[in-house]
């Protein structure tokens, strides 16, 4: 998570400002002390507060996600603001059966999907974003293969090979890109990445087998 992200901008999330008709004259409810499901229900039946709580909740989480697969600050928060519009608009369609971070992931992701698509958005830094605005976000989105022991020699030579990781985890195809990211950099487990990526979990097991044997061989030519 980026502890430093910046805030969405609330007022241009319009679909919250406002409760709907069904919301007024209800009791005030302590909403940080209720569950994301029990703030899901009640959000789909208007109540702002709720709408305002899960906003406070995911914004961040939301935002590293993206940023991680589009290394740009700016788009990210676009992208982020524009999933939230999403998920919200919909909210009545979540089935409370299922967790509701897992719910939104999925939205940001296929979003972020769709854009990287439309743009044929292909870079990945394996050193961090160039976007990030302090040390410790460029850290959080920076693939480690460095030791904190090594030589200055060991440091340049892991620099260089980061980049060829770089371009080739770019070269991939954004669904193996996407498990690549959402595994070994952002660490979700299995299911995890199957249920934010609406695929059976053993499509998610074949994607990340096809991306890393892809990824040895952009990289093979490494190991001679």
């Amino acid at each position: 998570m980026l502890s430093d992200a910046a805030p969405l901008d609330h007022a241009a999330l319009g679909w919250h400002t406002k409760p709907r008709p069904d919301a007024r004259g209800l009791p005030a409810l302590d909403y940080p002390q209720l569950d994301d499901r029990e703030l899901a229900v009640l959000a789909a039946k208007g109540r702002e507060g709720a709408f305002r709580e899960l906003l406070t909740r995911y914004e961040r989480p939301v935002f590293s996600l993206i940023y991680r697969m589009v290394r740009d600050r700016t788009l990210a928060e676009d992208l982020a603001q524009e999933a939230f519009i999403r998920a919200f608009n919909a909210i009545g369609s979540y089935n409370t059966s299922y967790k509701f971070s897992n719910w939104i992931f999925k939205i940001a992701n296929n979003h972020t999907i769709d854009h990287l698509r439309k743009r044929k958005l292909d870079t990945v830094s394996i050193h961090g974003s160039p976007h990030a605005t302090s040390q410790e976000e460029l850290n959080q989105t920076r693939l480690v293969i460095e030791s904190p022991d090594e030589n200055p020699h060991e440091h340049l030579e892991h620099r260089e090979l980061g980049g060829q990781i770089e371009d080739a985890i770019g070269e991939l195809r954004e669904e193996y890109r996407t498990v690549i990211l959402l595994r070994h950099v952002e660490g979700y487990a299995y299911d995890e990445i199957a249920e934010i990526m609406g695929l059976p979990l053993g499509t998610v097991k074949t994607y990340l087998h096809r991306a890393r044997n892809e990824l040895k061989e952009r990289l093979a030519h490494l190991a001679t």
